[in-house]
């Protein structure tokens, strides 16, 4: 740890107004996600303004509170980035468990950059396919609204609305791809996050105008500051928390030198997987849930009419099956980005070793032990995070900007661009050393 506190001390900010590629790169960062908020305004054609209004005044909690805060708006004003980038999530939610059971999918991982971008390309094919699965269910959900639709022939508005849909999700993920590769952070995340900010405001005045009616008491408002607080402090302890595996390297000949031997850490974090799974699981979770609200609406079943219940953010069932979705996609990502025998391999080619253990399978072994216990760990907290205020949110209708997976979001997102940020100060800082050093040599 106190090598960590050494590098950061070491960081001197005021090479920041020299690093003019990162500010090319946070400017571009600003300006697409100015964009993206852009796009949330632009309706699609055929829609009555009047009858969103009035829809999402009287059903704009739950699971459409939900995917209206991570649009970011966009859904209650039936933009044309009204599917955001779930389709994308989606598309990768399979192609990621396609890829660890498809022989084909498996030997792309293996090849390195150029199965890497097959992959994608891939993805991108299976995220047009969703859009124009979930744009389609759209339309005609909006069909079967009185007063919603303002065309006339129905054919025309279900190609339109399908046209809009598709082009403003493809052109969000095209926007991501670009923050990612020309400005700082994950563009995807980035977007979803950008969303659930752009709500904060409008969620705090509905929670105000609640108190000063009397619907919330000012002691429950209190309590409620101090938990969105507590939460954000444990996000920031685990996020940061590690699991430092002390490696040691003993001397080596190296032709005629002796190179001296010491001691290295292997950190695991406890939550490698940050906001994936419970974007995962929200995502996946959408799809059968939204089909089941929808049928209850134009059926007389009673066992339908449950399930719609159930399934409604809040009730029991809706978070258990949530928790275990958490649970399952944080064991699968975690899975998917560690590899103990690599690992293990690479230490023993190195020469280095962990105190008591023997180099190779048994290596391999007791990562794979650690990994599992943390990752069990890490599993807990974010089930934890993502289900305990669901009670809070259903129980005293609270806006879902302060839900435990909302707030993990933003919060992990903001850390993360913070930390891509101080890294290319430390790597400018560092290039401009090495040229005094070479400056220094010359005379």
């Amino acid at each position: 740890m106190a090598d960590v506190k050494n590098n950061e001390m070491s960081l001197d900010f005021s090479v920041f107004g020299k690093a003019k590629d990162l500010h090319k790169r946070l400017l571009f960062t600003l300006w697409a996600l100015i964009v993206f908020r852009l796009g949330t305004y632009i309706p699609f054609p055929g829609i009555s303004p009047q009858f969103l209004s009035s829809f999402f005044d009287a059903h704009g909690e739950g699971l459409l509170g939900m995917f209206n805060a991570f649009t970011g708006g966009a859904l209650s004003r039936m933009s044309i980035f009204a599917l955001n980038i779930m389709p994308y999530i989606s598309a990768s939610i399979i192609i990621q468990l396609g890829a660890s059971v498809i022989p084909s999918l498996i030997a792309l991982k293996k090849e390195g950059e150029a199965g890497h971008r097959k992959i994608n390309q891939y993805t991108r094919y299976f995220t047009v396919l969703i859009t124009l699965v979930q744009a389609f269910f759209m339309a005609k959900a909006l069909e079967s609204q009185p007063g919603a639709v303002l065309m006339e022939s129905h054919f025309m508005f279900e190609l339109s609305t399908v046209v809009s849909l598709l082009g403003g999700t493809m052109f969000v993920v095209w926007l991501g791809e670009q923050i990612t590769s020309r400005g700082v952070g994950n563009g995807v995340s980035l977007i979803i996050a950008t969303g659930i900010i752009a709500g904060i405001p409008g969620g705090f005045a509905r929670v105000l105008e609640e108190s000063r009616t009397g619907n919330l008491h000012f002691g429950f408002l209190l309590l409620l500051g101090l938990l969105i607080f507590g939460v954000i402090y444990i996000i920031v302890l685990f996020e940061r928390a590690q699991r430092r595996i002390v490696v040691q390297y003993p001397k080596r000949q190296v032709g005629n030198r002796m190179s001296q031997g010491g001691l290295s850490f292997l950190p695991l974090k406890i939550n490698p997987t940050g906001v994936m799974p419970p974007i995962f699981a929200s995502a996946l979770l959408a799809i059968p849930v939204a089909i089941v609200q929808f049928s209850s609406k134009n059926s007389d079943s009673d066992l339908v009419n449950k399930l719609a219940m159930y399934l409604t953010p809040g009730q029991w069932v809706y978070m258990a099956v949530f928790a275990v979705l958490i649970i399952f996609f944080t064991f699968f990502y975690t899975g998917v980005q560690s590899n103990p025998a690599e690992t293990a391999d690479n230490l023993k080619r190195q020469g280095g070793f962990i105190a008591g253990i023997r180099p190779g399978q048994n290596t391999a072994d007791y990562l794979d032990y650690v990994i599992t216990r943390l990752t069990l760990l890490g599993a807990i907290y974010l089930t934890a995070l993502c289900i305990l205020p669901e009670f809070l949110i259903a129980t005293f209708s609270v806006p879902f900007f302060l839900g435990g997976t909302t707030l993990l979001i933003v919060v992990t997102v903001l850390m993360d661009t913070i930390s891509k940020i101080q890294g290319y100060l430390f790597a400018y800082q560092y290039e401009g050393l090495i040229k005094k050093a070479k400056l220094k040599g010359r005379f």
